[in-house]
């Protein structure tokens, strides 16, 4: 009587176990029903039942549970585990007071910014944004003689400007008047206010190359 018992238990085991091959797991029906929805760990816990229901405005508006973290207290006690030394270890030089390397450094090894190659070509970064001219005002050209060139090599030699640590100059428009009457004027840059000025009063505007000073629009 036991040996059916246990011959009838085993004939069920191995009934049961035939449900799970995967024979017949290819041949279940693929139009499940099954709905899951995937959350994010730390909005399990939020209510999400009046989602879709309710209207935002700005009386209402809230983040996101867990989307807002206190502080981390540092050096109030060893309970949180950022007490007595702050995080920063026992001693070593990153332990200490101030900023321990500068940007860039990598304990000693050929950094970054030097093993990459240097490409060829105009210069980038600070100094290197924007052209720096040196101005010319139009009123230092009221004493340039009718019918004359005028450059700022000339204006030097006149003392009508002083010597410029730029090589090279615009002309713009001065606190005073321009007076001076059909003079050309040589610079590496015209503003529209000073161009019109000079071609109001019969003179021409000669533009030169920031390289060689040689002259490109006559």
């Amino acid at each position: 009587m036991m040996r059916l018992a246990l011959l009838a238990a085993l004939v069920s085991a191995a009934a049961g176990f035939s449900s799970f091959t995967p024979r017949n797991i290819c041949a279940t029906n693929n139009g499940s029903t099954l709905s899951m929805k995937i959350y994010d760990w730390k909005r399990r816990t939020a209510d999400e039942s009046a989602l879709h229901e309710e209207e935002f405005t700005l009386g209402n508006l809230r983040p996101s549970p867990g989307a807002r973290k206190r502080k981390n207290r540092k050096g109030r006690g060893i309970a949180a585990g950022q007490g007595a030394t702050c995080g920063f270890g026992m001693r070593g030089q990153k332990s200490r007071a101030g900023r321990p390397t500068r940007p860039g450094f990598e304990g000693g090894q050929q950094p970054l910014y030097r093993r990459l190659p240097k490409f060829p070509g105009r210069p980038t970064g600070p100094g290197h944004e924007k052209e720096v001219f040196n101005l010319i005002k139009l009123d230092e050209l009221n004493s340039a003689a009718e019918g004359s060139t005028v450059n700022f090599d000339s204006l030097l030699e006149s003392s009508a400007v002083t010597k410029s640590k730029f090589n090279i100059h615009k002309v713009v428009v001065g606190r005073e008047d321009f007076t001076a009457k059909g003079v050309t004027v040589q610079a590496h840059a015209f503003t529209q206010a000073a161009r019109d000025a000079i071609e109001g009063s019969g003179g021409k505007c000669q533009l030169l190359s920031k390289t060689t000073n040689a002259v490109l629009e006559a």
